[in-house]
């Protein structure tokens, strides 16, 4: 390419953020001569899409101080950034944004902020950011229904499902993952069967893998063991949320069996390792989940750590378990989170 200009610079950022190599992004948007409002909405998209969170909120910030305007595809890149980590005081300053902007009746927007706002726990404000969208689409009905699911609001979400019915919008495949999944959060068990066989019956849908496991997870938590089983059938993602049930209702032979079955289909997979470990300890039996543990490190498999992260005066803190050493801990913090753990040992859980 002899000579670049900002759409071609654009398009070489967008490809390495694709690709998940954020660091030739940054330094091809370092070379750019001039950059427009779609360079810096590539680079916050693509930030937020590989985890990168706090990097695509500053370059949101250093945007807007360099005098560009953003548009709707920028804030709802932010909005994902702000949604992944659960950052909800830079989501509503975003927010602010937007408002003074005019982009919060736009659908793409608003279904960003529904999502921001469940996400980080404030349901209220992800309803009011549904009711302010102008002209909603089937996005924005999947994006509510997943927030109101999410909460444990299983009955709105099927009623925001007969009204999305109603106004003539067609459901789709996620529609049917978000309905399912409500239902599975709210214990309606006989409500999710009916809802999943109208998928085909009703709107001609095919079921995914993703139906399935939900399915699972829907019987399991309810305490149909058996039956979540039968649906299960050897499908990894629907074994693993088959697990999670055996830990709740106490079933280690039920779990013991799936997770050779996992293993047997992915051998080199530490996800089974890791949720039978979780069964053993829930029951109090140490002695199988060390062997486990044990087991995992003959074969070379290591669990990623665990990581969160907190949002305390605008300023976003991360903590890697096992690694103190990235937080100023001091004494007081050692001996509280020593304290936490003593307490979570003796309750009778402690997960892998």
């Amino acid at each position: 390419m002899p000579s670049r200009d900002t759409v071609s610079w654009n398009a070489m950022i967008d490809a390495y953020m694709k690709s998940g190599e954020t660091q030739k992004a940054f330094s091809a948007f370092g070379q750019m001569p001039e950059k427009n409002a779609v360079s810096w909405t590539s680079m916050i998209s693509g930030y937020a899409q590989n985890g990168c969170g706090e990097e695509a909120l500053n370059f949101f910030t250093h945007m807007v101080r360099d005098g560009l305007l953003p548009d709707d595809y920028t804030f709802g890149a932010v909005l994902h950034a702000c949604s992944t980590m659960a950052l909800i005081v830079h989501g509503r300053m975003v927010h602010g944004s937007i408002m003074h902007s005019g982009f919060h009746t736009c659908a793409y927007v608003g279904n960003g902020l529904v999502n921001m706002y469940a996400k980080c726990g404030d349901l209220d404000s992800s309803i009011m950011a549904f009711d302010d969208i102008y002209k909603k689409d089937v996005v924005s009905f999947n994006t509510m229904v997943f927030a109101l699911g999410l909460h444990g609001r299983g009955n709105q979400a099927l009623q925001l499902y007969e009204d999305m019915l109603e106004s003539g919008l067609k459901p789709d495949k996620l529609t049917f993952i978000g309905l399912l999944m409500s239902c599975s959060h709210s214990g309606m068990v006989e409500k999710g069967r009916m809802l999943f066989d109208s998928m085909s019956s009703v709107h001609s849908l095919s079921y995914d893998v993703d139906h399935v496991a939900c399915m699972v997870d829907l019987l399991g938590r309810a305490g149909y063991l058996s039956e979540a089983r039968d649906w299960a059938s050897n499908m990894i993602s629907s074994c693993e949320a088959l697990l999670g049930a055996c830990s709740v209702h106490g079933e280690v032979a039920m779990a013991a069996s799936v997770g050779e079955g996992m293993k047997s289909v992915q051998p080199g997979n530490e996800t089974s390792y890791v949720l039978q470990s979780n069964v053993y300890c829930a029951s109090g039996q140490w002695e199988q989940a060390e062997l486990l543990r044990k087991a995992m490190a003959e074969e070379g498999l290591k669990k990623p750590p665990g990581c969160s992260w907190i949002e305390v005066g605008n300023k976003l803190t991360s903590f890697v378990a096992g690694n103190c050493q990235a937080v100023s801990c001091n004494g007081e913090l050692r001996e509280t989170l020593y304290s936490l753990e003593n307490e979570m040992r003796n309750f009778g859980r402690c997960w892998l």
